[in-house]
Parts: C-alpha cells; structure tokens; sequence
C-alpha cells in the first residue's frame, strides 16, 4: 500500500503537468479520485493493456469524464498506451481530448455528459449476467452529478435486477463548480436513497488506499446486489493550495504555483516511500 500511496503522487505530478502545459484541466476532481482509480487499476480490476478485448475483462467507466487527467495518467502508466503522448493533451488533432476518447487503448465509452456513465455501467453488467460472465463492472461519479435524474434510474434498474457484479463509487469531496453541492442541491441523505433501490452502502475514505482496498473487496463479497462506494475524498488532494477549494475545479496553475505544487507533490510521494 505503501508502494501505491507513492505512486499516486507520482500521478498527481503527471497530472500537474499536463494541466500546465495544456493551460486546461480540472485539478480538483483529477487530485480527489486518482488514489481511486490507483486501487482498481494496479489491484482490484481484471484488465491489463494486452487485455482490452477480452471479453471476461472488467469494464470501467468514468463517469465524471471531466476528470479525464486522471484517467489518462493512470492508463499511460499501466502501459496502455505510450507515456510520452500525455504531452499532446488537448492539443490540436490529438486524440487526448477533454474527456474519455474510446478511440484511446483501455477506454470502453465516452463519457463526460453527467448521469451517463451508471446507466451504461447498468447495461454492461446485465450483459454479463445474461451471458454468465465473470467480469465485473466500475463506474466513479462525482457527488454533484447524482443531481442528474439518470443516475437513479440507472439505480433503480440495478437494484432491480440485482447486478452483484456492479460496483459505483461516489467521488464525495463535496464541491462542484458552482459550490458546495449541500448548498447546490443536497446528497447527505445518500445512504435510504441508494439503500431504497436495493443497493449495498459502503463508505470508505476516498484518498486512503487501505480503506479503498477494504471497500472494493467487501463489494467483490456482496451478493444478491449491487454496491456503492461513498469515498470521502478531498477535492484537490495532494497540493496544499488546492485542496477544498471550488475555484480548483478547473483552473490551470500560474508558474509559481506549477512550481510550489510539484514540489510539494515530490515531498509527498518521497514521504510516502518512506
């Protein structure tokens, strides 16, 4: 675990960077869910880069595809695709766009258009059970974006019909662009509305990996329904100035703050190691 804290702050630096020289990003959200996506794709998911067409892989989807800086780094690092094309994120004709490119090694669907990602996930897992499959399906989506009415009809299907083999992890930092969601449009009550679609409840903190690696494995566990992971997370994890802030959620650092954090990040991932 040690090994992995340490490796998402190296994944925070690529993130970092790529933001910087890009001059877009959303920093906030990459920093809250990327220890996330470090325990499913270096632990807990049946997927590798020779793998990707395999039809008992696991399946994931990124719901929240504005975090897309995350995902890509993640994917970069797990061999999915060469490190070095990070370097033409949003640049022009590059397939590293702004959100999830299925055209991109590893990527299963598009997404980024809010409350899509847990009705594919629904549908994928379905699939599997019709076909008496074994792979499992992921999806991360952001605690503002359960304000979609999507989502709870996705819910409701999956509680339906009982996908054990489904698991949603809520990105809970409790921010989005416009504010703190509980002033947007409030999610404390998320344990009876989940509970009341027939879905096992689990919270964990976001930006602990023990607690992560607790959590994906009690869902593996669970049968009979589907589970959701509410991880507390801390938006802008990692760097001082940028944890807890809304302004964070898609701001592009000046050169002093591109500096101050990656140098923060790097006492991280040593401190980590140590």
């Amino acid at each position: 675990m040690e090994n992995l804290k340490a490796k998402s702050f190296e994944l925070r630096k690529d993130i970092w960077k790529m933001i910087y020289k890009a001059k877009t990003g959303h920093t906030g959200g990459d920093f809250s869910i990327c220890d996330i996506l470090v325990s499913l794709y270096y632990k807990h998911m049946n997927i590798s880069p020779e793998s990707t067409d395999h039809p008992n892989r696991d399946r994931f989807i990124l719901s929240k595809g504005h975090s897309v800086e995350a995902y890509y780094s993640v994917l970069a690092d797990r061999g999915f695709f060469p490190k070095e094309e990070l370097e033409t994120y949003s640049q022009y004709q590059s397939k590293y766009i702004g959100h999830p490119n299925n055209k991109i090694n590893g990527i299963e669907m598009n997404s980024g258009s809010l409350g899509h990602g847990l009705p594919v996930a629904v549908g994928m897992a379905l699939a599997g059970k019709m076909d008496k499959a074994s792979y499992r399906v992921y999806t991360v989506m952001g605690d503002g974006e359960l304000a979609e009415g999507s989502v709870w009809e996705g819910a409701m299907a999956a509680g339906h019909y009982k996908l054990d083999n489904l698991t949603a992890v809520v990105d809970r930092n409790r921010l989005q662009i416009s504010g703190c969601t509980e002033n947007v449009m409030s999610q404390d009550n998320q344990d009876a509305r989940w509970g009341s679609f027939g879905w096992h409840v689990i919270h964990a903190a976001g930006n602990d990996l023990k607690a992560l690696d607790e959590a994906f494995t009690q869902a593996k566990a669970t049968k009979g329904k589907p589970t959701v992971i509410i991880a507390d997370t801390i938006k802008g994890y990692g760097i001082s100035f940028t944890e807890n802030k809304a302004e964070w959620h898609h701001k592009v650092p000046t050169e002093a703050e591109f500096e101050n954090g990656l140098k923060e990040l790097e006492e991280r991932r040593i401190a980590a190691n140590e």
